[in-house]
C-alpha cells in the first residue's frame, strides 16, 4: 500500500455522528459511536501450511478504558467459529507460521519494549502446544517477523543507533537520553521529525535470530538433558545479527499494508526495500537491494527513479517481483509491477500499458502468475496477471487486499470490507483466470451489524471540470423517506490522490455521518485514484481549480437529482486535503451553512517549511516557494480570508508533523479576528490522526454538534 500522503492520512482521521434516530419498523436500528467501539478490528489473514487453519490478530478496543488491544485467533479455513488461540491478556499481533507448520510467533506487548515470542502448534487441533516462550530480547524491540523459508532464522525489524556496535551500546545510549536532565535535541540535516515522532537519531534495521535453538528448548530439548546439544546449538537469546547496517532505514517509513522485506525460498537471500542514494525528506526514491542472509555487500536491483517496495521473490526463486513507479518526488504515480529475473540480473514491467495502480500482491504458487488489488472505480477487486499477459483480469470485484495463497494455489485468502461492513476474511476458489465467488471465512461482527439498519452506496456519475465524467456516491440515513427533506454531509476526501468507495473505515465513517438523519455524498474529484493516472494527475498544480469545480458542479447535481436533498441545511466536512479544500470553500462560497476543517493546510507557504516530507509540496506545487512563489499564493487559503463568513469548526492535533499544528491556529485566529462563528478542536496528544478511543469519541461529539449547531430545523 503506498502512502499517498494525505490520502491515506485523510481517510484515517475521525468521524462525525449525533444522536442516533429511534428503531425503525425493520426492527434494526441506527449506527452507533458505541457500536463502532464494539466491532472487532481483524488484521490480515495467515494461512497455515497444511491448508486447515487461519490465524490473524483482532483489535479490541475498551472504550472507558481508553485502549485497544490486539488478540490472536483462529478459524478454519473453510469457515466456521473462530475462537482465541492464546488465552493472555498480553497485546499481539502479526502471527506467524513457520514453513512447516510446526511453530507459530508473534509480535507481543509482554514485555516493554515489544519482542517476538514463539509456541508450538498442534495443526490436527489447531492450538498452541505448550508454554509460548520469548525468542527475542533486544534492548530496542522486535517487530515484523518474518520465517526463512527454510525455517532456519527469523528476520526481524528493530530500531537502533547506526553507529551502536551492539545491543549494549544501544541500551546505555538510550538509558542516558531517558535520565538526561536536558530534552534540547540539535539537528544538521532533514528528516529530523516525521509523522508525529522525532527521529531520535535511530534506524530501522532488519535482523536475524536463529530460530532452530528456541523451538529445540520449546520441544523439551536443552543442553540439560542432552549433552551432545552443546556443541550444536547457540544459546536461547544469542545476539541477533544486523542484516542491514549503515546510516539508513530498512524498511523504510510505512502506514502498514504488505512487508517490504522478503527471504528467498532456499533462505539464502535477502530482498528489502531502502532510501539509501537520497534525503528522504526530498525523495521517494526507494530501491530495492539484495544481500546474502550470511551478510555481505547489498546490491541494487531496481532502476527506477521512483518508488520502488515490496519485493516478494516467486515462489521457485527464479523471479523477485516488486511494485515500482516511475517518476522521482512523487507518491501517487501509477505502481506497476516489475519482475526481475534472477539468473540473467534483469527486469521487466509487467502489463506496462494498464492504467490502473497495483496494490499488495501475491505469487500463485505455481510461480505463473501474480494476484493483487488495484482500485477502480470506488472498488478493489481481485485482479489476475499471468506474467505474458498484457493486462489483468478482474477474478472478483469486491474490495480486498492482504493477499496470501494456500500451499496447495487452490485458494486465495484475502481481507474483504465494505461500505456496511469492517474487515472480515474472505477467499475464493482459484482456477486460472475466471471469475471467482468470494466465500467468507470469518464473521466475527456479523451478530452486531445484523441489527443495524446501514444504508447501501449509491453511485453516480455527472460532467466536472473539462466537461469529463466524475464519480460520486450517496448514502441515504437509516429508515429514509423519500417524501422527507433531508439535512446534507458534504465530505470532502484528502490525499489529494485518495478516493471515496465500497470500502470501510472506522473514521470518517459514512454510514456513521448518515445515522443521525443525514444525507451523506462524496464525490472522487479530479486527482482521485482508480480512474487513472491522467485523472489522477490532474490535480497538481491545481489544487484549487479542477477539484473545487467538481465539488460544486456534483453538489449542483445532487440538489437537483435527489429532491429529498435540503439544499438549506448542508455541511462541508474534510481532514488534510479535505480540510484543505474546506479552507478553500471558505473563501469561495457561502452556499454551505458550516464547515468542519481537520488538519487543513491554510497557508501554503508556510506549510511548506514546517511539514516533513518536502517532496510531497514540491511535486504537488512545482517547486519550493521560493522558485513558485505565484502559484503557492494563487491556491493559498489564508489569502481569501476577506471573503470568510461561513461558521467553522476547526481540528487539529499538537503531534501532526504532516500539517503542522500551527496551520490550525492560524485559521482560528483569523475567524476570530474576522468575528465569523468559529471553534476550535485542540488535541494536544494526538497527531494527524485521532487514534484514542475518548478522544475519538468528543471528536465525533463536537462535530456532530456544530453540524446540527448549524444545519437542524
Amino acid at each position: 500500500m503506498k502512502l499517498r500522503f494525505f490520502a491515506v492520512i485523510f481517510i484515517f482521521a475521525a468521524a462525525a455522528v449525533a444522536q442516533p434516530a429511534p428503531q425503525n419498523s425493520s426492527g434494526k436500528r441506527p449506527f452507533t459511536f458505541e457500536d463502532m467501539m464494539k466491532l472487532k478490528r481483524l488484521s490480515e489473514p495467515v494461512p497455515s501450511p497444511d491448508g486447515k487453519w487461519v490465524v490473524f490478530a483482532a483489535v479490541d478496543v475498551d472504550l472507558e478504558a481508553n485502549t485497544k488491544i490486539s488478540h490472536l485467533w483462529i478459524v478454519p479455513a473453510n469457515g466456521g467459529e473462530a475462537r482465541r488461540l492464546n488465552l493472555t491478556s498480553n497485546h499481539e499481533e502479526r502471527p506467524r507460521f513457520s514453513p512447516d507448520g510446526k511453530r507459530l510467533i508473534w509480535t507481543s506487548k509482554a514485555t516493554d519494549p515489544t519482542q517476538i515470542w514463539m509456541s508450538n502448534f498442534t495443526p490436527e487441533s489447531g492450538g498452541l502446544d505448550g508454554q509460548p516462550h520469548q525468542v527475542t530480547n533486544i534492548s530496542t524491540g522486535a517487530d515484523g517477523a518474518i520465517w526463512s523459508p527454510d525455517g532456519k532464522n527469523i528476520v526481524f525489524v528493530s530500531s537502533v543507533y547506526p553507529e551502536a556496535k551492539d545491543d549494549a551500546e544501544n541500551k546505555r545510549r538510550d538509558e542516558e537520553l531517558k535520565k538526561s536532565k536536558v530534552k534540547a535535541k540539535i539537528f544538521t540535516k532533514l528528516l529530523y521529525r516525521h509523522w508525529n515522532a522525532y527521529t531520535e537519531f535511530k534506524r530501522s534495521h532488519l535482523f536475524a535470530v536463529s530460530a532452530d535453538a528456541d523451538a529445540s528448548v520449546e520441544a523439551g530439548v536443552s543442553p540439560a538433558n542432552n549433552p551432545d546439544m552443546r556443541l550444536r546449538q547457540p544459546p536461547l537469546h544469542q545476539e541477533p545479527r544486523d542484516l542491514t547496517p549503515g546510516d539508513h532505514d530498512v524498511p523504510p517509513f510505512n502506514l502498514g499494508g504488505q512487508d517490504m522485506y522478503a527471504i528467498s525460498p532456499d533462505g539464502q537471500e535477502l530482498a528489502y526495500t531502502s532510501n539509501i542514494d537520497e534525503v528522504e525528506a526530498t525523495s521517494t526514491n526507494n530501491e530495492i537491494f539484495i544481500v546474502p542472509m550470511a551478510g555481505g555487500v547489498p546490491k541494487k536491483i531496481s532502476t527506477s527513479p521512483g518508488n520502488d517496495n515490496t519485493p516478494a521473490y516467486s515462489p521457485d526463486g527464479k523471479h523477485i517481483a516488486w511494485r515500482s513507479m516511475a517518476r522521482a518526488g512523487f507518491e501517487a504515480d501509477k505502481e506497476s509491477l516489475v519482475v526481475y529475473q534472477r539468473e540473467l540480473r534483469q527486469s521487466r514491467t509487467l502489463a506496462a500499458d494498464w492504467d490502473r495502480s497495483v496494490g499488495s500482491f501475491a505469487w500463485t504458487p505455481d510461480s505463473k502468475m501474480i494476484f493483487f488489488g488495484a482500485e477502480d472505480n470506488g472498488e478493489s477487486p481481485v485482479w489476475a496477471l499471468p506474467l505474458d499477459a498484457k493486462e489483468p483480469a478482474i477474478i472478483a470485484r469486491t474490495h480486498a487486499d492482504d493477499f496470501v495463497f494456500s500451499n496447495d494455489g487452490r485458494t486465495l485468502f484475502f481481507s474483504r470490507v465494505s461500505i456496511q461492513a469492517p474487515s472480515e476474511i474472505a477467499r475464493i476458489e482459484v482456477s486460472g483466470t475466471g471469475k471467482s465467488v468470494v466465500i467468507p471465512v470469518t464473521r466475527m461482527n456479523d451478530a452486531l451489524l445484523s441489527r443495524i439498519d446501514m444504508q447501501p452506496l449509491e453511485p453516480f456519475t455527472f460532467k466536472g471540470a473539462n466537461n469529463e465524467d466524475v464519480q460520486g456516491f450517496i448514502i441515504k440515513p437509516p429508515g429514509f423517506d423519500p417524501a422527507k427533506k433531508y439535512p446534507l454531509k458534504f465530505l470532502i476526501h484528502g490525499g489529494p490522490q485518495g478516493a471515496w468507495g465500497n470500502s470501510w473505515t472506522y473514521r470518517w465513517n459514512a454510514e456513521l455521518f448518515a445515522a443521525n438523519g443525514y444525507v451523506v455524498v462524496m464525490i472522487n474529484f479530479h486527482g482521485s485514484t482508480g480512474y487513472g493516472q491522467k485523472f489522477i494527475d490532474s490535480i497538481s498544480g491545481d489544487w484549487g481549480g479542477k477539484p473545487y469545480v467538481d465539488l460544486m458542479k456534483g453538489l449542483d447535481y445532487v440538489e437537483k437529482t435527489y429532491p429529498f436533498i435540503d439544499k438549506n441545511r448542508e455541511a462541508a466536512l474534510g481532514a488534510s486535503y479535505g480540510g484543505y479544500m474546506a479552507n478553500w470553500v471558505l473563501g469561495h462560497t457561502d452556499r454551505f451553512k458550516c464547515i468542519v476543517s481537520h488538519d487543513g493546510t491554510f497557508n501554503t507557504e508556510t506549510s511548506y517549511g514546517t511539514t516533513e516530507e518536502l517532496w510531497f509540496m514540491e511535486w504537488e506545487f512545482k517547486g519550493p516557494p521560493w522558485k513558485q512563489r505565484e502559484l503557492y499564493r494563487k491556491f493559498s487559503p489564508h489569502l481569501f480570508a476577506d471573503k470568510f463568513k461561513t461558521p467553522t469548526l476547526v481540528v487539529h492535533g499538537q503531534l501532526d508533523y504532516r500539517l503542522d499544528v500551527s496551520q490550525g491556529f492560524d485559521l482560528f485566529t483569523t475567524l476570530q479576528r474576522l468575528k465569523v462563528p468559529s471553534k476550535m478542536l485542540y488535541f494536544p496528544d494526538e497527531g494527524h490522526w485521532v487514534l484514542k478511543p475518548q478522544n475519538s469519541r468528543l471528536w465525533y461529539k463536537t462535530v456532530n454538534e456544530w453540524v446540527d449547531q448549524w444545519c437542524a430545523k
